[in-house]
């Protein structure tokens, strides 16, 4: 495994800490989680990507996230030893809910189909 992947487990571990233990923010509902983290090569930004199920207002929850990057760069900082902990963004990752949306899709036309295989 490559240094620079190494690097994004280890924030994604701590990123999800923080998100889900330590950020009070009263936008933040429903389940978040950080399904991915990029790194840039010269490890001065990261952009942790989150999705959101059961939260009200998106944009209101990633506002909430981007007001509390710091806290999550100090434990980044706090726990990986790097020469400097790099910028965090964050970014929202919607395929948790494209995944759902075709998921209920996929059910709908299955009912479809035993429905009009009932009226042969």
């Amino acid at each position: 495994m490559e240094r620079t992947e190494r690097i994004e487990e280890e924030i994604k571990k701590v990123a999800s800490k923080v998100i889900g233990q330590e950020l009070k923010d009263p936008r933040l509902t429903g389940l978040i989680s950080v399904t991915k983290v990029s790194i840039t090569r010269d490890l001065k930004y990261c952009k942790i990507y989150v999705s959101m199920l059961g939260t009200k207002d998106i944009q209101e929850a990633m506002l909430a996230l981007k007001s509390g990057s710091g806290l999550v760069r100090k434990a980044i900082g706090d726990n990986i030893r790097m020469h400097s902990t790099p910028e965090v963004i964050f970014e929202f990752d919607n395929s948790l809910e494209y995944g759902a949306h075709i998921q209920n899709v996929i059910n709908e036309l299955n009912i479809q189909h035993d429905e009009e295989n009932e009226d042969e």
